[in-house]
């Protein structure tokens, strides 16, 4: 190509680029937009209005923009089960599967991370997914749940910004998984209603053990009707049996090197080994007419029911108990909608679940290719269908007969509608009336009272990681002026908070007065309270993970660190008496040759010291033998085992010294601790093998981390 024909077709190429700096907002036809933050409502509390083309604009493009994999939630993990019912809630709601004591549904649960694409790590710090389908008799219901309670948006207009924010940032597709970049913090920086969820994703919830220890909640505030039509206000939780447990953020990052399917290859084993996943469903119910009695708006989905005001009323138990067949055809295939409801359940006016009911139909019809993406086997309702649709791009069902309309007479006025005493679908009757206006509800306005919250409610290890994760999140951002009104929003939630990090982060304490702040001229946050408000509730229990269930090992993963000349039977009677429990214990030795024990027996490693990590296992035994602590203690295999018990101990997890690993505990960072460590234990002790099983169930011993790793 000649120079000149080259630099032609540069020029034309640069006709279709453009540039947003000091530019004014506009729809993709060029029509100038004066509120971005709000969508179209029937009043400042009403619901969202369909006429609303920026908010369909905005979240059709949104819905649009990848292809095949989910924009969001993209690398998933799935398994079917069973729902139970264990108490009747026929007060409250007319939903069968909810009203018949004793009732089993079957379901299907998709995890997921949300801001990675489909090959990213599970163990990044992010909020995850946690959507059920019931497939009832009365048609499929949806409830498209998060691992946490709240959100970092108000209204459903913000979605695709703030996805786009913390997406790898456009120009070079850095960083993938990751919010530690400048534009997710700049985003938040300039949203006081995120922080409340920001201090949820900074805190250990963000990096799970595993999906199984994991809570679930609808997030936003539903509703029940029941027979006689009466509402109640419901909030949905879903409670772990094994109790709510996390990874430290460098065992995170570990676990991502050495198995980036930790969380997948989890979930997998466990129902393979008969292990099956247990929650306990609860509903935290508020009659309508009780609606305005909290300091907080139901309808703000940044904001949470605290327990101690309304406490959650366990009704059911989901029990996960097979896993996919095939993992496209019903885990990445398989398609959620909130809008997916059944008799007896109903929305509320919160603009964000009001966004999301358009959101979810869009973006299957882009990911799946068809309006017929129901037909999909793992989408197929129980109850049969019968409607007037027909045709569409993979159309499965065949429908007989001529008329495809109604009403008719050609095909006998069939479908026929139901009748309310047929009990088909009716939504609430309510008075909606307002004046059409794009403007947040003024009862949403308080950003900080919950997040104070939150903090407040943590021990002491959890607000050290969670400063510690803040810290890291920042450091990576490198425009100044973003730490710096960060640390601004911290300060209205804890002093100490901020300036732990702001002192890490070389910048001042400085409250954000927001309706002075220098901020872009067209940003409606100006309008925001800058006044600090204390909440009537200073601590929830519920809210900190030291106050989950500690009382089981079940299917906690074991290592028994061994070589050549391990004591047989002492392995064989801590084994007998962990698996007992319902731990599983794996083999760790110098590499995959079988291990002769001292009494001519071989056991078969599952690992080598080159093959896996301390970070895949939740304790760590050093078997008894002179021998086998000797082949241990080998140049070679030194320097390897060491490390593996140091992180462990790093990591503050449960190490049992067998017979004759003097040598193992004196050469660790273990022999320098300073005081009675728990998760310490020494064969000879009275008791020690119930000892070690008390300190694996603990999970790990966070109020020793600091003086640990002070040690190592």
């Amino acid at each position: 190509m000649k120079s000149e024909d080259y630099n032609e077709k540069v020029d034309q190429l640069k006709q279709h680029s453009t540039s947003n700096e000091n530019e004014k907002l506009t729809t993709n036809q060029g029509l100038k937009i004066n509120n971005n933050q709000d969508s179209l409502k029937a009043g400042e509390r009403g619901p969202s209005l369909l006429e609303d083309f920026i908010l369909r604009e905005k979240i059709t493009h949104f819905d649009h923009e990848r292809i095949p994999e989910r924009v969001v939630h993209a690398r998933g993990s799935g398994a079917h089960g069973v729902f139970k019912l264990t108490k009747s809630l026929a007060a409250y709601t007319k939903a069968k599967f909810l009203t018949e004591l004793g009732k089993e549904t079957p379901v299907f649960v998709r995890f997921s991370t949300v801001a990675g694409s489909k090959g990213s790590t599970d163990l990044a710090r992010d909020v995850r997914g946690f959507a059920i389908k019931f497939y009832t008799e009365e048609g499929n219901y949806d409830l498209v749940a998060n691992n946490m309670p709240v959100f970092f948006i108000q209204d459903a207009i913000k979605f695709p910004d703030l996805i786009h924010a913390v997406k790898p940032e456009p120009d070079n597709e850095i960083p993938q998984a990751a919010s530690a970049h400048d534009t997710f913090w700049d985003f938040i920086s300039l949203m006081p209603e995120s922080m409340h969820m920001i201090m949820w994703l900074m805190s250990d919830r963000a990096i799970p053990r595993s999906l199984r220890m994991m809570e679930g909640f609808g997030v936003h505030s539903f509703k029940f009707i029941n027979e006689q039509g009466k509402a109640h206000f419901v909030k949905f939780h879903f409670k772990p049996k094994l109790g709510v447990h996390s990874v430290a953020w460098n065992e995170a990052q570990v676990i991502s090197g050495v198995d980036s399917d930790f969380h997948k290859r989890d979930l997998w084993e466990a129902i393979e080994n008969g292990d099956y996943p247990e929650w306990d469903f609860g509903v935290q119910l508020i009659p309508e007419e009780d609606e305005d009695r909290f300091d907080f708006d139901l309808l703000d989905p940044t904001k949470l029911v605290p327990e101690e005001e309304v406490p959650v009323e366990i009704v059911g138990i989901l029990t996960l108990n097979k896993n996919p067949d095939n993992f496209f055809a019903e885990t990445e295939q398989v398609a959620f909608h909130p809008g997916h409801i059944i008799p007896g359940i109903d929305f509320t006016n919160d603009p964000l679940l009001q966004g999301r009911l358009f959101s979810y139909t869009d973006t299957q019809l882009s990911r799946l290719g068809s309006p017929n993406f129901h037909e999909i086997p793992i989408n197929r309702s129980i109850n049969p269908v019968h409607n007037n649709q027909r045709d569409g791009h993979m159309r499965q069902q065949i429908v007989k007969g001529k008329s495809s309309y109604d009403p008719n007479t050609i095909g006998g006025g069939c479908p026929f509608q139901a009748m309310m005493s047929e009990e088909g679908f009716a939504s609430q009757q309510e008075r909606v009336s307002g004046t059409k206006i794009r403007e947040r509800s003024k009862s949403f306005v308080d950003h900080y009272s919950q997040a104070k919250l939150f903090y407040n409610s943590q021990s002491i290890p959890e607000k050290e990681h969670l400063q510690n994760a803040l810290i890291f999140e920042l450091s990576k951002v490198t425009l100044p002026s973003v730490r710096e009104r960060l640390v601004g929003q911290l300060a209205y939630i804890d002093t100490f908070l901020a300036w732990r990090v702001a002192e890490k982060l070389g910048v001042e304490v400085k409250k954000l007065d927001w309706p002075n702040q220098s901020l872009p001229a067209d940003n409606n946050i100006v309008e925001l309270q800058s006044e600090e408000k204390e909440p009537e509730t200073k601590v929830s229990e519920a809210l900190s993970m030291k106050n989950t269930i500690k009382n089981t090992i079940k299917s906690r993963k074991i290592g028994f660190m061994m070589a050549s000349g391990t004591k047989a039977k002492d392995v064989n009677d801590l084994k007998a008496k962990l698996e007992i429990e319902g731990a599983h214990v794996e083999i760790i030795a110098p590499s995959l040759a079988k291990v002769r024990t001292d009494e001519g027996s071989e056991l078969t490693p599952k690992h080598s010291l080159t093959s896996t990590s301390s970070v895949c296992f939740d304790a760590l035994v050093l078997c008894s033998g002179e021998n086998s602590v000797r082949e241990l203690m080998i140049p070679e295999n030194r320097h390897l085992v060491l490390h593996f018990i140091n992180e462990a101990y790093k990591h503050c997890k449960a190490i049992y010294f067998g017979a004759d690993t003097e040598p193992l505990y004196e050469n660790s960072n273990v022999a320098s601790k300073k005081h009675e460590d728990p998760g310490i234990i020494i064969w000879e002790t009275y008791e020690a093998t119930s000892q070690f099983i008390k300190a694996i169930a603990q999970h790990r011993v966070w109020d020793l981390e600091m003086e640990r790793n002070a040690q190592s």
